[in-house]
């Protein structure tokens, strides 16, 4: 990857939903699909589940979001938590307020201070919500519907999350979409508590999600399964949503290390 040569790279992490954070205010290293999928790779790259490069524009910090695929994507709940911490962290805002420009509209965060641990709560309103048809299912005991929160989600009401074969089910629904398609798997555990499992799409099966979290709690929240602010576990913790005009993402981040690319 000799185009990735000088570049510094932090790593942060939501709930072990990873991201690659390039901060490049000078525009010096311009991001494409297969340097995106050469710095995600596991094996010979940095690895993560996507690269967030940030930029100057005229409206202030632009976000650019690719996922681990090289494929492009226009929003990330954790990955705008992760960026917020490390916009903080480098000195490039004092905080706590955090103003990013992204691909669907202007997203605003709260970042707490960083522990000795690395880790930061960080919120984030979501943008604009909106509720789609509901998908019919051959299952009776499941219900879906689909949902936009900048980028598109399936949320499929289940048992339980934790039997359904992900690989299999995700990228099989995921191929169905020309544009592909977030598939999050939600069962309600309580009036305030929802069990999620997610296949992202572009990235398969990630330890947390972000805008899935987002868009199980409306989903669920409009079935009459849970109230206005629950607390979403997805297999690498928890995060709350708060619904309203918008929905409020909130929970850790965790800064892991910086990545010099020789």
């Amino acid at each position: 990857m000799s185009r990735a040569r000088g570049m510094r790279l932090r790593k942060h992490h939501g709930l072990g939903n990873d991201f690659l954070i390039l901060i490049d205010l000078e525009d010096a290293h311009p991001l494409d699909a297969e340097l995106a999928r050469g710095l995600c790779d596991r094996h010979t790259g940095a690895g993560a589940d996507g690269i967030i490069r940030v930029t100057t524009g005229a409206g202030g910090l632009v976000m650019e979001l690719r996922n681990a695929d090289g494929g492009p994507a226009e929003t990330s709940g954790n990955g705008l938590r992760c960026l917020g911490q490390a916009l903080v962290q480098a000195g490039v805002v004092r905080g706590p307020e955090v103003v990013v420009e992204t691909v669907v509209g202007r997203r605003r965060l709260e970042v707490g201070p960083t522990g000795p641990d690395g880790v930061a709560e960080v919120s984030v309103a979501m943008g604009p919500l909106r509720i789609g048809p509901a998908v019919p299912q051959e299952d009776p005991q499941r219900r879906a519907v689909e949902i936009d929160l900048g980028n598109p989600h399936l949320v499929v009401l289940v048992p339980d999350p934790a039997a359904v074969d992900l690989a299999a089910e995700g990228s099989a629904i995921e191929s169905r979409y020309a544009e592909g398609i977030n598939v999050e798997f939600a069962a309600a555990s309580g009036p305030d508590l929802i069990q999620l499992r997610t296949w992202e799409r572009g990235a398969g099966e990630t330890l947390a999600c972000g805008s899935g979290s987002c868009a199980a709690a409306a989903a669920l929240h409009q079935w009459g399964l849970v109230g206005a602010r629950p607390v979403v576990r997805n297999p690498g913790g928890d995060v709350t949503v708060t619904l309203g005009d918008e929905p409020v993402l909130s929970g850790p981040s965790q800064f892991v290390c910086t990545v010099e690319m020789a």
